[in-house]
């Protein structure tokens, strides 16, 4: 193979993995962005809205580490490719949806598509890119595929709602993914397979365990704490996870390795980012509503209202990335933390009156200090893992934004729902004596649920700084050494 046909392949090599990268980061905001279009279309509750983003990330963070041991046993280009076309195909159910059901069902299984996927496609850099200058240039490439992907996910999602369909914010995807079905087996060499076992069980017991705990979470927002269905639900899931542990523990190929995460740093940054997660990942949810419904924004300038945000994430990591090596990551970590508990806190104080420019502040707040925490994380979850767990260890890291996000998001409705229910019933004598119409109440008794929920999520952000204040350690310049890879998962 001469010079220039090796750069060729090696160049529709990344451009496949990155695609498919980028499809699954987009489905994680392109929904955001038409979730008020799709509420009013099939008819759903704030609470079972709130299952779209839901049903998505809890089986994606769940099945990840299960969808990256599938690519070792039975070749990572099979399961990418398996991961893509079921991704597709789940896209396409999704976008015939005519009930919340049909769509949740959907939504959960792009989930195992993706989970599939996106690991796989990360180990297929370092099987296809053996040279270290070829491997590196990958890394950056897939790292700002996904940096970029949100962004681009909301912009998408604002057009496709507004000028086609909510529809289409699903059927974008089975175009990409054919042409990644048709490129892969060309330009991807399959890799060797390797002996061992699936951990189904721990899979099972997991996932399930976390849907039970995010479904009782939700339910009692609808009944009461004191709801039988609500304390069964809860309790099934805490016995499931508690499972999930003990069957980690005496495998002797375990999704997880809880040795990886004895060490403060490696356990507190996990620690860290679930809090972290948990604590703004409800921003798209709760403030693209806000926008629309509120503001009275359309879906295309809600999308682009978000790029201060998102522009200001991908910029922010850049720095920091660049800078880690000067003074190590906890100062970037801490940093960090503190702007996204400001952020969270002044969002707190949301009112109806508020307009646009209200928002941008904390969102600029917010997109520095995630910028700067998220990047700062990976080398610390990471730190000192012997070169075999690298991977193990930054996926622990991803899993953590998935599940802190989906627990978070699921708390945060539930506190939602309750106070905008307290709140509407404060408001109804006003509302009887004609002071106030039904949709001014409706839009109230909304801002001050949201408002109510930020202020949850400050709380959670403040444990996530506390956490890497007092149980991550400093670990100084060399930390960050050896940790593209790493970088490469975060994104």
């Amino acid at each position: 193979m001469t010079q220039g046909s090796h750069r060729h392949r090696s160049g529709l090599a990344i451009a496949v993995i990155a695609g498919a990268q980028l499809m699954i980061v987009l489905d994680l905001t392109i929904v955001n962005v038409a979730l008020p279009t799709i509420q009013h279309a099939l008819h759903f509750s704030p609470t079972g809205l709130s299952w779209i983003v839901n049903a998505y990330t809890l089986v994606f963070g769940g099945l990840l580490l299960l969808g990256g041991r599938s690519g070792d046993l039975f070749g990572r280009r099979r399961m990418f490719m398996v991961g893509v076309a079921l991704f597709a195909i789940a896209s396409v159910f999704s976008g015939l949806a005519t009930s919340q059901a049909w769509l949740i069902t959907g939504r959960a299984l792009q989930g195992i598509g993706a989970a599939i996927a996106s690991p796989t496609a990360l180990a297929l850099i370092s099987a296809t890119f053996t040279e270290a200058r070829e491997r590196g240039r990958a890394f950056a490439i897939y790292s700002a595929v996904s940096a970029g992907g949100a962004a681009i996910g909301l912009l998408a999602g604002g057009l496709l709602t507004q000028y086609a369909s909510w529809q289409w914010v699903f059927y974008v995807n089975a175009p990409i993914a054919a042409l990644l079905l048709v490129a892969a087996p060309r330009v991807l060499a399959e890799t060797e397979r390797h002996h061992g076992s699936v951990d189904v069980p721990g899979a099972l017991t997991g996932t399930g365990g976390l849907a039970l705990v995010v479904y009782g979470l939700i339910h009692a927002s609808t009944t009461s704490w004191s709801n039988v269905t609500t304390i069964a639900v809860l309790a099934g899931g805490v016995v499931a996870l508690g499972a999930f542990i003990v069957i980690e523990r005496v495998r002797r190929e375990p999704l997880i390795d809880f040795q990886i995460l004895a060490k403060r740093e490696r356990g507190g940054a996990v620690a860290m980012i679930l809090f972290v997660a948990a604590s703004m990942f409800s921003v798209f949810f709760f403030v693209s509503q806000f926008m629309q419904d509120v503001v009275g924004y359309s879906p295309v300038r809600t999308g682009l209202a978000f790029l201060p945000m998102t522009l200001g994430i991908m910029i922010t990591a850049q720095l920091v990335s660049r800078n880690l090596h000067r003074v190590g990551p906890k100062p970037f970590m801490v940093g960090g933390s503190v702007l996204i508990a400001v952020a969270m806190g002044l969002l707190s104080q949301m009112r109806a009156s508020w307009g646009y420019l209200d928002l941008l502040g904390p969102l600029v707040i917010l997109a520095i200090g995630a910028g700067s925490s998220f990047v700062s994380l990976f080398p610390t979850a990471t730190h000192g893992v012997e070169p075999r767990r690298v991977g193990m260890a930054s996926a622990l890291v991803t899993v953590g934004q998935q599940v802190g996000g989906t627990l978070g998001l699921s708390i945060l409705v539930t506190v939602t729902v309750a106070a905008a229910k307290r709140h509407a019933a404060a408001l109804a004598p006003r509302l009887a004596s004609g002071h106030l119409t039904p949709q001014a109440l409706t839009i109230l008794a909304e801002v001050h649920g949201w408002a109510a929920g930020f202020a949850v999520a400050t709380g959670f952000g403040v444990i996530g700084l506390l956490i890497g204040l007092i149980v991550v350690p400093h670990l100084g310049p060399t930390a960050t050494e050896g940790a593209a890879e790493g970088s490469a998962v975060a994104a």
